[in-house]
């Protein structure tokens, strides 16, 4: 079994936050693969389904942001699963608008939804970073994450998200590269090539 967990804040003030970026890659993933509505559970909305032959469960955690290893860690306790079983999707200031990057383990820089699940449940996860750019100040940092992504970039947000969704068998496959590999070239595809 699979945790696949985005990171958000709830409420619909935040859909749109550059920091909610996880939460729209996993409603990507559940549209992708047609998977039930997402319902709470584990103090998150939860979903389940099987991607390839991997059963999966897709996670918002409702906590917000720096409370999320809450219910990460209560979804780990209740099915007995390890840190290999989880995925964390998340936007990463250190990337650049659009861009995609697949890591274990390693710093939290400064993200405070990562702080929180490395301090519930350990800190040998894979996250699946969503570049989100950087506003170019540390202290401009706060307002930018949770501003709403301009018209403009919603085009390569929703492609971004899309791909993953699309791609989410390799996800469950564990197929690191591949998944990279799609995502660049989906990005490319639909105009995007400084993103990918």
């Amino acid at each position: 079994m699979l945790l696949l967990v985005g990171l958000g804040n709830p409420g619909r003030q935040y859909a749109k936050n550059r920091h909610n970026i996880g939460f729209m890659a996993v409603e990507a993933v559940a549209r992708s693969m047609n998977m039930p509505a997402l319902r709470p559970k584990f103090q998150s909305l939860c979903t389940e389904g099987v991607i390839g032959a991997e059963r999966v469960i897709l996670m918002q955690p409702q906590t917000y942001m720096n409370e999320s290893g809450r219910a990460v860690g209560e979804a780990l306790r209740f099915h007995k699963l390890s840190l290999s079983d989880v995925v964390v999707l998340h936007d990463e200031l250190d990337l650049g608008p659009g861009k995609f990057r697949i890591k274990l383990g390693g710093g939290n820089a400064g993200h405070n939804g990562l702080r929180s699940i490395t301090a519930h449940v350990g800190n040998d996860y894979k996250r699946l970073r969503l570049g989100i750019g950087h506003p170019g100040d540390k202290a401009l940092v706060h307002n930018y994450v949770l501003g709403d992504f301009a018209k403009s970039e919603m085009d390569w947000v929703e492609t971004l998200c899309d791909a993953i969704g699309c791609n989410a068998d390799l996800i469950a496959k564990k197929d690191d590269s591949s998944l990279q590999n799609k995502v660049f070239l989906a990005m490319a595809a639909a105009g995007f090539p400084d993103q990918a």
